[in-house]
């Protein structure tokens, strides 16, 4: 019989396949955490998919209630699996970072440096249209937020080895620069002024003729 959207979780039987954990005692490093139940994993899938979709259409302030909705699970399933709301968009930005920081590295071993470049740049900008947690997702703190800048400094580095792109801008500048280029496309009305505004900041990059 299939699982009704709107019957949530029982409380009082745990969605682990071992005991419950206890608040007041921490986890064990070493001990590998199991795998949760089908139908509890069925649900953080769900939960997952809702809140990428959603932080993606309205950015991080979304209502956790409205994720649940969205899921077809109630707001006490959403949270035995994400305390809080920060922990739920933490999981859904860090692998679009690193979906992002994979693109980058992938695009630095291409031969065309040049092309390399550009091509993460115009994905920044689709990212940025499309997607409204993008400014926060890159801002997140920690080692990714340093992979992705450390994968930005490879493109730009190899892009300004090629004659591609002048010689003036740093990494931290280019960063910038980026933030603002997120921030433009996302309050521009249209793909036709996105389309421009990435032309432009693109123009600006390479090396005066």
């Amino acid at each position: 019989m299939p699982e009704r959207a709107d019957v949530p979780e029982r409380a009082d039987v745990p969605e682990r396949a071992d005991v419950p954990e206890r608040a007041d005692v921490p986890e064990r490093a070493d001990v590998p955490e199991r795998p949760l139940r089908a139908d509890a994993r069925r649900n953080r899938d769900k939960i997952l998919a809702a809140a990428r979709d959603a932080f993606a259409a309205s950015g991080y302030g979304v209502p956790l209630d409205e994720i649940a909705a969205l899921a077809g699970v109630g707001p006490g399933t959403v949270y035995r699996h994400f305390p809080a709301k920060e922990a739920l968009f933490e999981v859904v930005v860090t692998a679009r970072v690193e979906d992002l920081i994979d693109d980058a590295r992938e695009r630095a071993g291409t031969d065309d440096a040049g092309r390399a470049f550009f091509g993460f740049l115009a994905r920044i900008a689709a990212e940025a249209a499309a997607k409204r947690d993008l400014p926060d997702a890159i801002a997140i703190a920690g080692s990714l937020q340093q992979d992705l800048q450390a994968a930005l400094d490879v493109l730009l580095r190899n892009a300004q080895d090629a004659g591609a792109v002048r010689a003036d801008i740093s990494t931290p500048e280019l960063i910038v620069l980026l933030k603002g280029l997120i921030r433009s496309i996302q309050d521009a009305s249209g793909s036709a002024m996105s389309d421009r505004i990435l032309a432009v900041v693109a123009d600006g990059l390479r090396p005066p003729h």
